[in-house]
C-alpha cells in the first residue's frame, strides 16, 4: 500500500504495474483507507470459501502484459486466490499464438500493449480464435472512457483498475465462472 501525494500518472503508473495493493492520495477519506486495508488484507489472507464452488487449481489461465512485473504481480493474485494453472504472454500477438495452440478457461489482459493491444487481442478471440466465448477479463489504467467503451464493444467480460484489486477480481471471477 502506497501513500502519496504524488498525482503525476507518468510516476504512479510504475508502481500500479509493479503491482501495489492500493494507492492513497493525501488527504484520503476514512472510506480510501478501509478499502486499502480490506485489499490489502484480502491479498494477504484471501477468503478461501468465497470460489469455493468453482474449482480454481483446474483453470488454465493465460495472463498477457507488457510489463513483466505487472505479469508477475497478476500471477501472485491469481494464485493467492487458488488458480496456478498460468501461461504468460508479453502482448496480443504471442497470446494469439498461445490460444491457437492451447485451450484456456480465462484470460487476463493488459489493455495497452505494442504489436496488438487488449482490444485487437478481444476481438481476435470473439471473431477468428476457436475458443470464442472465453471469459476475458482486461486489466488497464486506461482513463479514456471512449476507449473502454470500445473495449466494451470488442467483446470483454469485464475491466479492472491497475493496481489489481483482489476483491474486484475475486467478484469478477465469480462472476464470469460461477455455474
Amino acid at each position: 500500500m502506497l501513500i502519496s501525494s504524488e498525482t503525476s500518472f507518468a510516476m504512479l503508473d510504475p508502481v500500479r504495474q509493479a503491482g501495489v495493493i492500493a494507492i492513497l492520495p493525501k488527504p484520503f477519506a476514512t472510506d480510501d483507507l478501509r478499502k486499502a486495508l480490506y485489499s490489502t488484507v484480502e491479498f494477504i489472507t484471501p477468503d478461501e470459501n468465497a470460489l469455493a464452488d468453482i474449482a480454481l487449481d483446474e483453470l488454465k489461465t493465460l495472463v498477457v502484459d507488457d510489463s513483466s512485473l505487472a505479469r508477475k504481480h497478476i500471477s501472485r493474485v491469481l494464485n493467492n486466490l487458488g488458480i496456478s494453472d498460468i501461461t504468460t504472454a508479453i502482448n496480443g500477438r504471442e497470446a494469439v499464438d498461445r490460444i491457437e495452440t492451447t485451450f484456456f478457461d480465462l484470460v487476463v489482459t493488459d489493455y495497452n500493449m505494442p504489436e496488438m493491444d487488449g482490444e485487437t487481442l478481444t476481438r481476435f478471440i470473439r471473431e477468428q480464435s476457436s475458443q470464442r466465448s472465453i471469459p476475458i477479463l482486461m486489466v488497464t489504467s486506461e482513463g479514456s472512457q471512449s476507449r473502454l467503451s470500445a473495449v466494451q464493444q470488442a467483446g470483454v467480460s469485464g475491466i479492472c483498475d491497475k493496481p489489481f484489486d483482489i476483491i474486484s477480481v475475486r467478484q469478477m471471477i465469480r462472476r464470469l465462472l460461477a455455474a
